[in-house]
């Protein structure tokens, strides 16, 4: 069903040697002329960091495509065979990769962007936000964190989740003897990457108040650029869902994405005074 989105497909980029360390990459058709370069997004999925493969997010990367944004969707090592903080390392492994990636002649058309959007869902967010706000880890990998991180987009994100009473999740952390500084909430006051978080009208899962709208306030506290959006009708799962063709009939993620996306490029050409950077 995901294949009523079009775009051009290009699966199993390795960016590490364990087998587990590949990204497919979803290029829109062709440019979008309202864009003076394609902007990128990079999609962590969720699963409580032990399940999940990018090959179930086709939906959201066709999705984000035919919307006109570049999408990598990279998986990443899970528990039991890692635990924190080895998948933030994956992860910004994935994005110096890309980085490499879309330098090469074949993607010159799309122009892509030099700074990425962020975007996961559950643990996904979680990634993301601990890439987008921590700079450590993608410094780490050789990425300039402070010129290649563009925003942050969190869906039903896990921001603020200690102490964990998730069976599944405690080991990841080590529980009862969390790391220190290793919740995103811990970076909202360190940098100015703009966020989008979108939370579900209702979710058993992830509190929407200790999570999404924690950080949100702590964002906003330090004057970072944070904006928060119920998507109605929506759960912790359907909240992703809803970039899935056989999802229309609930609230949109879509549009305040496409938004937020909107937003950042314009604030950018008007930064830059010149078109095409990033």
């Amino acid at each position: 069903m995901s294949k009523i989105y079009t775009a051009e497909v290009k699966e199993n980029i390795e960016f590490g040697t364990h087998p587990k360390l590949k990204y497919d990459l979803y290029l829109p058709s062709d440019p979008n002329e309202e864009f003076s370069n394609t902007p990128v997004v990079v999609f962590f999925y969720g699963g409580s960091w032990n399940r999940g493969d990018k090959s179930e997010y086709e939906f959201v990367g066709r999705r984000l495509a035919s919307m006109g944004y570049i999408t990598a969707v990279p998986n990443y090592r899970l528990y039991p065979e890692v635990q924190y903080p080895d998948f933030l390392e994956d992860g910004a492994q994935s994005i110096a990769h890309l980085s490499k990636e879309l330098a090469k002649p074949e993607y010159k058309k799309l122009n892509p962007a030099t700074q990425y959007v962020l975007m996961g869902h559950s643990a996904g967010a979680y990634n993301a936000a601990m890439l987008a706000l921590d700079p450590r880890w993608l410094n780490a990998a050789g990425v300039e964190h402070q010129t290649s991180v563009q925003g942050l987009i969190g869906l039903a994100g896990a921001y603020n989740i200690y102490p964990i009473k998730d069976t599944d999740v405690q080991p990841v952390f080590n529980h009862p003897n969390y790391p220190p500084k290793s919740q995103p909430i811990d970076y909202a006051d360190k940098n100015n990457v703009p966020s989008l978080l979108l939370a579900p009208q209702t979710d058993t899962l992830v509190s929407i108040e200790r999570n999404t709208i924690a950080l949100h306030k702590v964002l906003k506290a330090a004057g970072n650029p944070s904006t928060v959006e119920s998507i109605e009708g929506t759960d912790h799962i359907t909240l992703i869902g809803t970039l899935s063709p056989l999802l229309f009939f609930k609230g949109s993620t879509a549009k305040p994405i496409d938004d937020f996306m909107r937003e950042l490029h314009q604030k950018n050409q008007l930064s830059s005074g010149t078109p095409g950077q990033g």
